[in-house]
């Protein structure tokens, strides 16, 4: 083990640890002594006692069932640093619980890795056996790899509430705790990781959680190209080993396609309500990309040229690597000529003028390679020249994996998508056409006035008008972008609040007015609509079979390979309506979509915008592809990725190549084996809809229709320090009032997660599950939770949320509002009770979680270390809202708070 023995913690000995988990808990009591160690060498023997006390006291509370007032009255009122310190140390107590657990996973990944016989749930190996045993052929297979892509993008969105010097630290704790799995280190060697565990402890003490300043774009792209340069760059040959070790198994002769895994980024490109963001970020943004991955690429080239020092004395170099070295010689300058002792190194030779040509590709040179592909051709000549030579067994397993890298990052490292307001096109248009009512009038007369814009001959450029300028010059760094970067550099052109088909054309006339057309006069761009409340995507079928009744979008869907992009949102629609709602109501614009798709013939495809938390769509990936309708995923994923999602699945590659390997698996069963058609499920859907408007009636009935409610959330969230977090570069709101209806679903989300209610994800879920039971009977509603994967894994969730949520110590926040406490607390309390019961009574069970106790176990672990953060904050916010809510000390320790209690419940937004 990693660590010294440490005694178990007393309160660790109530909980179910199976025998296959007793290194996890041996792993939180050794990092929870050394915690213990830090806080009494840091601040004093006198702290820790402290904290013990009311640690104790918070187990005590949860072990009896009981109210929360004497541990409240035990942290009210304390001086700010000693409040701030007791914050922290809570927050490192259950930090250490997270990495303890994460690199348990790792672990147990390497226990099936051991057991060869035993393939891990999910895994590309169980995934292959599972398909060849249901009847997959080799060929049938191979076909669907051709057109299968899995894609994460990642998103700057405000929800990453731990900078990134801390998770640094938490690296290097992880790799310390994976390198005591080897039973063979010396007790020097294990003491060397101690070494490393407690210094990266100590270090993280003393460092501030968040940053003094709001991040910039240049930030945000620094933080996501940490994942994909450190993480994702490293792991993708080896994802690609490990399926095709799975192919080789079960489908001999099928490899594993280069295409499969691609990745997507919004950082530098998402405008949506972010004055900050625009055609210079887009630019910036393109060449930073590039100059990462180039330089990645020069990186490996070294190493790869100090293996291939094979001479042309010992062993035969094909003459297409020997022509390409003259090539070169004569293209690059003589200063960057390989040396003089390299020439009979053929190898060495060329891949040191390739690195020359990689960076005068990044200097823009005249010399340097014109695309990607170029590059690969090169790599390629040096593999056919290894493997044609008895070189198979003298790099080209290295070579390969770096040509796995060219073909996946190319020059571009993450494709850039690009995203804005719908209105904000309206406003561009409204002035080029010197028309001030355009946006309000209906759609058809919008559709005339765009119509002449968008034939192949109409005008590619126009006057500016100021209101304009903006969006006009996005297209145009978009069109001079394209020929130095490639297509593949951009993904999709996403329109936020799309509500009609003029929301789409719109972009398509303002691209010709910005100039970004290609040679054929085609606008080279795949627009996505992005429909984001309820309404919407109940009206999404409608609109897209006006859009592609339009001639000129016909003829642009064909030249974008008949394919069109359909963006759900995950995140407004649960805000809008509630859980239920959103998901029923993306649930059925899927299906309803995916039959418009055969009707049309036009391929739909779909981009899910999920968030970190259940109820902006959070998930395990490998469950939501298996619960979406059948059909629908056709062997694509497309899926957003943000905030403290990014760090908690790529953060570790062995983490990342397991996520990976859950979504790539989920794909292909879905897409070669989808659950059997089901007769019953049209009626389930029938029975769901009218559960989902009820839900939603009951949702919006507080949350919009109680005059009261936006007062009542100010005051009973801590929302008013949410929106000052230095966590993001764009305002919490798209603009209006300090209500709900401008406030974006992350702060929204963020909100009540903090004080521990959960309610954006179970409110009104309560009432439209006992209406459905009420009028079909529990034992209809029991038939549809056990055997519709759609219901199974709502429930599941609502299930989570509702474990993770404590209404005692949301009373304490509720309070805060005064006289509208007593208004409004019972009709959330009651509803939280309502859903508790009726989800209980589906699943036939007298406690939550009873059926998933390694979460239910993980919830325990952190309750005593979240609940004094909890009740801090409340006495906090008292304090700080009753001074005049200054940016001082006693803010700094609210931040505190929402930082540790963000890490203990283990979302934000």
């Amino acid at each position: 083990m990693p660590l010294p023995a440490a005694p178990v913690d007393d309160s660790q000995r109530e909980i179910d640890f199976p025998v296959t988990d007793e290194p996890l808990r041996e792993d939180v009591g050794r990092l929870g002594a050394l915690v213990g160690e830090i806080l009494s060498e840091q601040v004093g023997a006198d702290f820790l006692a402290e904290v013990e006390r009311i640690r104790k006291a918070a187990i005590a509370r949860r072990e009896s069932d009981g109210g929360v007032e004497v541990l409240a009255q035990q942290l009210s009122h304390l001086p700010l640093a000693r409040a701030e310190d007791l914050v922290r140390a809570f927050a490192t107590y259950f930090s250490a619980v997270n990495l303890a657990e994460l690199v348990h996973r790792i672990r147990r990944q390497r226990d099936y890795q051991r057991a060869g016989a035993s393939a891990q749930p999910g895994g590309l190996r169980e995934v292959a056996a599972a398909l060849r045993d249901a009847g997959v052929d080799a060929d049938e297979l191979r076909a669907a790899l051709a057109d299968c892509l899995v894609q994460p993008v990642f998103t700057a969105h405000p929800t990453e509430a731990v900078r990134r010097a801390l998770l640094e630290k938490e690296r290097m704790i992880v790799r310390a705790l994976v390198a005591g799995f080897d039973e063979q280190r010396t007790p020097a060697e294990r003491r060397a990781d101690l070494a490393i565990i407690r210094t990266a402890l100590t270090a993280a003490w003393q460092t501030e959680e968040s940053a003094p300043e709001k991040p910039t774009v240049a930030d945000e792209l620094e933080h996501v190209s940490f994942y994909l340069t450190e993480v994702l760059y490293r792991i993708l040959p080896v994802f690609h080993e490990i399926f095709e070790d799975a192919l080789g198994e079960n489908f001999p002769g099928v490899a594993s396609p280069d295409g499969l895994l691609r990745f997507g980024s919004w950082v530098g490109g998402d405008m949506d309500g972010n004055p900050n963001v625009g055609a210079e970020t887009i630019a910036a943004t393109l060449a930073t990309q590039r100059a990462l991955v180039l330089a990645a690429y020069r990186a490996d080239l070294r190493n790869l040229a100090q293996l291939l020092s094979q001479s042309a004395t010992r062993v035969a170099i094909s003459a297409a690597v020997l022509a390409r070295i003259d090539d070169y010689r004569a293209l690059l300058p003589p200063e960057t000529r390989p040396r003089p002792r390299w020439q009979d190194m053929p190898y060495r030779a060329l891949l040191d003028l390739i690195v020359q040509r990689l960076r005068a590709t990044e200097a823009g040179l005249a010399s340097g390679y014109g695309n990607a592909a170029e590059f690969t051709t090169d790599l390629e000549l040096i593999g056919d020249s290894l493997r044609s030579h008895h070189g198979e067994q003298a790099g080209w397993f290295a070579l390969r994996r770096v040509l796995r890298r060219a073909r996946c990052f190319g020059f571009h490292l993450a494709t850039l998508d690009v995203r804005q307001d719908s209105r904000q096109h309206d406003i561009a248009l409204a002035a080029l056409f010197a028309d001030a009512g355009y946006a309000a009038r209906d759609i058809e007369q919008r559709l005339a006035l765009l119509r002449p814009l968008l034939l192949a001959n109409a005008c590619v450029s126009a006057a500016d008008a100021p209101a304009a300028v903006a969006t006009l010059a996005v297209f145009r760094t978009m069109a001079a972008s394209l020929p130095r970067y490639g297509r593949v550099a951009f993904g999709l052109y996403i329109i936020s609040m799309s509500r009609s088909a003029a929301d789409v054309l719109a972009v398509l006339a303002l691209a010709r007015l910005g100039g970004c057309v290609d040679g054929d006069g085609a606008v080279p761009l795949d627009i996505a609509p992005l429909f984001e409340t309820v309404a919407d995507l109940q009206a999404s079928q409608d609109v897209l079979r006006t859009l592609f009744a339009e001639p000129a979008y016909r003829d642009h869907l064909a030249r974008r390979g008949g394919v069109q992009w359909v963006m759900l949102g995950y995140s407004d629609s649960a805000k809008d309506g509630g859980l239920i709602a959103s998901r029923w109501a993306l649930q059925r614009t899927q299906v309803e979509l995916t039959e418009l798709s055969a009707q049309a013939g036009i391929v739909i495809r779909y981009f899910h915008g999920r968030g970190g938390s259940v109820s902006r769509g959070g998930s395990k990936t490998e469950r939501a592809v298996i619960a979406a309708p059948r059909g629908s995923i056709n062997g694509v994923l497309r899926v957003t990725e943000q905030g403290e999602v990014i760090h908690r699945k790529y953060g570790i590659r062995a983490i990342a190549l397991r996520n990976l390997e859950q979504a790539a698996g989920a794909v292909l069963r879905a897409t070669l084996r989808p659950r059997a058609a089901e007769p019953r499920e049209v009626r389930w859907r029938e029975i769901v809809a009218v559960m989902a408007e009820v839900a939603r009636g009951h949702y919006r009935g507080l949350v919009y229709d109680t005059p009261e409610f936006p007062e009542y959330f100010r005051a009973a969230t801590p929302i008013d320090v949410i929106e000052r977090l230095r966590i993001g570069s764009r305002p919490s709101r798209r603009g209006g009032s300090g209500g709900v209806d401008s406030l974006r679903a992350i702060p929204w989300v963020f909100s009540w997660s903090q004080n521990r209610a959960g309610l954006t994800a179970w409110y009104g879920a309560g009432t439209g599950l006992s209406a459905a039971i009420a009028e079909h009977g529990l034992a209809t509603i029991q038939e549809m939770a056990s055997d519709w994967p759609f219901l199974v894994m709502m429930l599941d969730d609502l299930e989570m949320v509702l474990a993770k949520s404590d209404m005692a110590i949301f009373e304490r926040y509720s309070q805060l509002a005064g006289p509208l406490h007593a208004q409004l607390y019972p009709r959330i309390a009651e509803e939280f009770s309502r859903t508790r019961e009726a989800l209980l009574m589906i699943k036939g069970q007298t406690g939550l979680l009873e059926g998933d106790r390694r979460f239910r176990r993980s919830i325990r672990l952190r309750n005593p270390y979240v609940d004094p953060i909890s009740l801090l904050q409340v006495d906090l916010l008292a304090r700080w809202r009753e001074a005049g809510r200054p940016e001082d000390a006693l803010f700094a320790a609210l931040v505190a708070t929402v930082n540790g209690i963000a890490a203990g419940v283990q979302n934000t937004g």
